[in-house]
């Protein structure tokens, strides 16, 4: 790069910088003197500086226990409640018995905090919560680093876009200039990306919400075994007798085999013996 496009470049990141650093020399006190000013003022009566927000990811997660025939009913019923409230369904399924698995249901969920109790409200009325579990993981450092960098970013490409302007400039000069810009509004739109995420995370609450079904007890869930006893009876008849046929099937071969190679052993026996066994000539009769 030309000594003097570099020092174009190399301009413009201080000014970007500069102005971030003037942003930031406007807050001389640390956090510790910040909290006990908010403290003084807040005894005297005056408004105190608010303290540094931070931003946390709370993840829930809820067990429902609900009868079987009321399971798709609660699982459809929670589903239309969060478009009710500022809430968004992410992924939902549901799946029926099998003779393998029972009945379940699953949704993940992002519910807007104030709007967290209307929604567990409306999952109490539907099951009986067995299991709550929350987990938190602060993001302020993350979130504060990324807007950092967009800060100085957009800066950046302002500068840049403001030097495409300069009539000084050369082509050669507008050439790398705009190979700067648009890498620069690469990172940009990745930090743009990430800083949503964040926000999406940071923002709402995200709820995994898992529904199983009540087992029967005592002599319904007997009649119950019976009855699946049954209605399997077929399909192990079927699978059996399918097992058969393709062992005879596997057999039948081998027994031809078998079969032919037996007949000629015996035939082979029955000439060897008669070679075997000498000849009877007719005995003379003497007068």
């Amino acid at each position: 790069m030309r000594p003097k496009l570099a020092s174009l470049l190399l301009g413009s990141l201080l000014l970007s910088t500069t102005g971030c650093d003037r942003k930031m020399v406007s807050l001389p006190r640390s956090a510790s003197m910040m909290e006990f000013a908010g403290k003084v003022e807040a005894g005297i009566g005056g408004g105190g500086a608010a303290l540094p927000q931070h931003y946390v990811v709370e993840r829930h997660a809820i067990e429902v226990i609900t009868p079987e025939s009321d399971l798709r009913k609660s699982w459809e019923s929670v589903v239309a409640f969060c478009g009710i409230i500022q809430c968004e369904v992410i992924s939902s399924s549901i799946t029926a018995r099998t003779a393998d698995s029972v009945p379940s249901g699953n949704i993940f969920l992002r519910v807007a905090p104030p709007d967290l109790a209307k929604l567990l409200g409306e999952i109490q009325k539907v099951g009986k919560i067995v299991q709550y579990t929350t987990e938190r993981e602060d993001k302020t450092a993350a979130v504060v680093d990324t807007e950092a960098r967009l800060k100085n970013l957009t800066a950046f490409r302002d500068n840049l876009r403001a030097m495409l302007t300069k009539p000084s400039a050369t082509v050669k000069d507008l050439i790398e200039i705009q190979q700067q810009l648009t890498e620069t509004q690469s990172q940009l739109d990745s930090e743009t990306a990430k800083r949503k995420v964040l926000a999406n995370e940071t923002e709402k609450i995200a709820v995994a919400l898992s529904f199983r079904v009540k087992e029967p007890r005592g002599g319904a869930q007997g009649l119950v075994q019976i009855w699946d006893a049954l209605r399997d009876s077929g399909v192990v008849l079927a699978d059996s007798t399918a097992s058969l046929i393709t062992v005879v099937v596997s057999v039948i071969p081998w027994l031809i085999l078998i079969m032919l190679v037996l007949w000629l052993l015996r035939r082979s026996w029955r000439k060897l013996r008669r070679g075997r066994v000498p000849s009877q000539s007719p005995s003379k009769v003497t007068p």
